[in-house]
């Protein structure tokens, strides 16, 4: 029997345990993501403490397999 996303999502990692190697590559993607934002206009600096986490939490709750939170989501 297939296990609900609920109760899979209890058995992954936050995505605080991330490996060195992983956060490393979600610092990346992340920045690479904004930076592409920041060229759009589409962050300021007031705005980038939030984006670049926001970005950031995404992208390592993705890499542990973890759905995204849609309160987040704008």
């Amino acid at each position: 029997m297939p296990m609900s996303a609920a109760s899979a999502s209890k058995n992954l990692p936050p995505p605080e345990d991330l490996c060195l190697k992983e956060r490393e590559i979600v610092l990346r993607a992340a920045k690479e993501i904004v930076v592409k934002f920041i060229e759009m206009g589409r962050v300021t600096p007031a705005s980038f403490p939030e984006v670049f986490k926001r970005v950031y939490d995404t992208i390592a709750r993705e890499m542990n397999g973890h759905p995204p939170n849609p309160e987040s989501l704008p």
